[in-house]
């Protein structure tokens, strides 16, 4: 997922959960020292076991260019924040979702931390702006928020608060995506995010077809995995759309829109697409994919799509009543929430 970096920077990780331990290997494996801070001894003891089985599982589907042991000794567990943080450009904080929580860590880390050092905060939905509020490191302090779990899912959501300065922004995507991550810089503060906020508009609907008798719980996921699921895992919904529809996604717009904004009013949601919207939706399309270029857009999305279906029918086991894409892969409890 990442090359080593040229100039390796100090990273702190503040907190020895999975989030924390997981971020702790995505910087040590693109070559980055990294200080797990972790102030309960059981849970000391514990991150370089979890760290190693995670290492040892990447060796194992060819992903790393490094020995686990190469890789993991470039993490060191410490108890006290301050010699934790000494030195490092970027801190991430991973402790539990508690408003009164984060704001006593970031007083802690202003003080410990440079002036220039970034001080980012895996938070699922607590804003920046109330976890730096009335600090003097405000101006430092971003949300960096992975998918779960970010050494599997690169994708991260930098949102900085109104007091966050540029270039705090700019060297906190940098490090990420040296590290061989996918960060978003979110323009302003919502709660959830992005990620949180897409994630919550399906399980909305999933939940209310259940509700209403529309489907069952597996149903519903039949369609996700082995439908939506399958393209959304290369390409988001609105690449969904545009590749949908001769025309682009001014046509599918034209033509589903209508639709859309039905079953939206079902849910008490009258958000239709405005023409002003949908013209600067197909704007940014167009941007990325002029429309002289759409029928080979369309033949790279077939042809990840037959990859995908090689790969699980190569994998799936062989029984006739096995779904498509069987349950290979189920998640364990997490401290983190998506």
């Amino acid at each position: 997922m990442s090359e080593q970096v040229a100039q390796p920077e100090k990273i702190a990780v503040v907190g020895g959960g999975s989030i924390g331990v997981a971020f702790a290997l995505v910087f040590a494996r693109a070559g980055h020292p990294v200080t797990v801070c972790e102030p309960e001894a059981a849970r000391r003891e514990a991150v370089p076991g979890e760290l190693g089985a995670k290492l040892t599982a990447l060796a194992e589907a060819g992903l790393l260019t490094e020995s686990p042991a190469a890789i993991a000794s470039r993490v060191t567990v410490e108890a006290e924040l301050t010699t934790a943080v000494a030195g490092a450009t970027l801190v991430q904080e991973c402790v539990p979702e508690r408003l009164e929580v984060k704001r006593s860590i970031f007083a802690e880390l202003g003080a410990a931390t440079g002036p220039e050092t970034v001080l980012a905060s895996s938070s699922s939905a607590i804003p920046a702006s109330q976890t730096a509020e009335g600090l003097p490191s405000a101006d430092r302090i971003l949300v960096a928020h992975p998918g779960n779990p970010p050494f599997l899912l690169p994708v991260i959501e930098l949102v900085p608060s109104p007091l966050t300065r540029p270039a705090v922004v700019a060297t906190a995507h940098g490090l990420y995506a040296g590290a061989g991550m996918s960060p978003v810089t979110v323009a302003r503060e919502v709660e959830g995010f992005l990620f949180n906020r897409l994630q919550g508009a399906v399980l909305r609907e999933a939940y209310a077809l259940v509700r209403d008798g529309v489907a069952t719980v597996e149903d519903i996921d039949t369609v996700m995995r082995d439908g939506l699921g399958r393209r959304w895992s290369f390409m988001g919904p609105f690449e969904t759309s545009d590749l949908n529809t001769r025309g682009g996604i001014s046509s599918h717009a034209e033509k589903m829109g209508p639709a859309y904004a039905r079953m939206g009013a079902e849910r008490g949601q009258h958000d239709p697409w405005t023409p002003e919207l949908v013209a600067e939706v197909e704007r940014q399309r167009r941007a990325l994919l002029p429309l002289e270029r759409w029928e080979d857009r369309v033949t790279w999305r077939d042809k990840r799509l037959i990859e995908l279906l090689r790969t699980t029918e190569q994998s799936a086991p062989s029984t006739l009543s096995a779904p498509s894409i069987p349950h290979r892969l189920r998640k364990s409890d997490h401290d983190h929430n998506n």
